[in-house]
């Protein structure tokens, strides 16, 4: 079977960059294939036609998804309606659960097949929704192993597809030529600090990270701190933001774009959690994760939240390999004497350095080319292939 034409909805900047590498794959694959849906630059590149800013789903946070639920039930029918007129081969959600899983359920029950890209964190919490996903998708597509156990564990089609980041980044870097990339010196100590791609990120962290780095900068007087801006709209908010802060001039770099270069420079990451928390793993670099929310978002999150830890390179080594400081814990200070103790002792790096270069390569695994199959598959109506379930054979 030939795809034909294949519905992606993204839901943000992460997304966007994995959906952009399984439409290399399945164009590959499918040279004549057509894509529409949501997405952003890296998909529009590819080729997808977007039916909405990628923006339109970027929100996060329960209470703060209630405020624009009306907008999002109109965008997601619409997406039905096109969708449906169109007669995709496939819908694929990639991430952005709570709105993709409704879109999924409603198309795969007007006959349109469907796979989600990403799980959601149903192993951590709202573990109910696995009911949902059972009756919306033909296929869970899961970066990571104990992921595809859990829905194997409920019956749920899954294919372990292993992390396109972790292919798509070396297992080894240049720290050097990534210091001459942002014009700083080679013997120049380097923060990355990464406040978020989300608003509500810059609103809930910005003002916080910028006081723990006064504190820091002080103590470390050769230090120099790179903030890569997410998007422009996050560099706008940011430039902003700095200015309000003369004790940081001089010591800060931001720019538009560039994360990874910026990690991979550093001697140390500080960022909010999410992928962000990955990219700095397969980097190889050791980091503080720092994270608030709104208060009734983190009160609810706490009463539901069954799992230990919010980053993903903890959630991968199911231990406490990086440091989290959430809600309340995560003040300017413990911030700066966690970053201090972590930027002086160099064999902590140099251990954490090591640990992350191994876990990167057991997350090697041709993660687009085998997902570009398991779609096929799901088009086909076929069993997934046995090559992306490795770990149940």
């Amino acid at each position: 079977m030939t795809l034909a034409r294949v519905y992606l909805v993204a839901g943000e900047l992460s997304g966007d960059q994995l959906g952009a590498g399984l439409m290399r794959a399945l164009r590959a694959r499918h040279p004549g294939v057509e894509f529409r849906g949501i997405g952003g630059p890296n998909m529009q590149r590819e080729g997808l036609e977007s039916r909405f800013p990628l923006e339109t789903l970027s929100v996060m946070g329960l209470v703060e998804v209630l405020k624009h639920l009306p907008a999002l039930i109109r965008v997601r029918r619409t997406l039905y309606d096109e969708a449906l007129a169109w007669q995709p081969d496939v819908m694929i959600g990639i991430d952005a659960p709570d709105f993709n899983t409704g879109l999924e359920l409603k198309l795969r029950q007007a006959g349109i097949k469907t796979a989600h890209y990403v799980s959601p964190s149903v192993w951590a919490w709202r573990q109910g929704r696995v009911k949902k996903i059972a009756r919306a998708v033909d296929a869970m597509l899961t970066f990571l192993p104990f992921e595809a156990d859990f829905y194997a564990r409920h019956r749920v089609p899954v294919a372990f597809v292993g992390h396109p980041l972790a292919d798509e980044m070396p297992l080894t870097n240049d720290r050097v030529a990534a210091h001459q990339a942002l014009g700083l010196e080679a013997s120049t100590p380097v923060l990355a600090v990464l406040p978020g791609s989300r608003a509500n990120e810059i609103r809930f962290m910005g003002a916080t990270f910028m006081e723990a780095l006064i504190t820091l900068c002080a103590r470390h007087e050769a230090l120099g701190v790179v903030i890569p801006a997410a998007t422009e709209a996050r560099f706008d908010e940011l430039t902003a933001l700095l200015a309000s802060y003369p004790a940081l001039k001089g010591r800060v770099t931001l720019t538009q774009g560039g994360a990874r270069e910026a990690m991979v420079a550093s001697d140390a990451v500080l960022l909010t959690s999410g992928t962000a928390a990955l990219e700095a793993m397969l980097c190889h670099r050791a980091m503080l994760v720092a994270y608030k929310m709104a208060p009734a978002t983190h009160w609810l999150a706490k009463k539901l939240v069954k799992t230990r830890w919010i980053s993903l390179p903890n959630l991968i080594a199911q231990e406490d390999l990086v440091a989290e400081l959430i809600q309340d814990e995560a003040t300017s200070e413990a911030i700066a004497a966690r970053l201090d103790a972590l930027l002086s002792d160099a064999s902590a790096r140099q251990a954490l350095e090591a640990r992350f270069a191994q876990m990167h390569a057991g997350l090697q695994r041709g993660a687009s080319e085998r997902a570009a199959r398991a779609i096929e598959a799901v088009a086909k109506g076929a069993a997934l292939p046995d090559t992306v379930q490795e770990t149940h054979g």
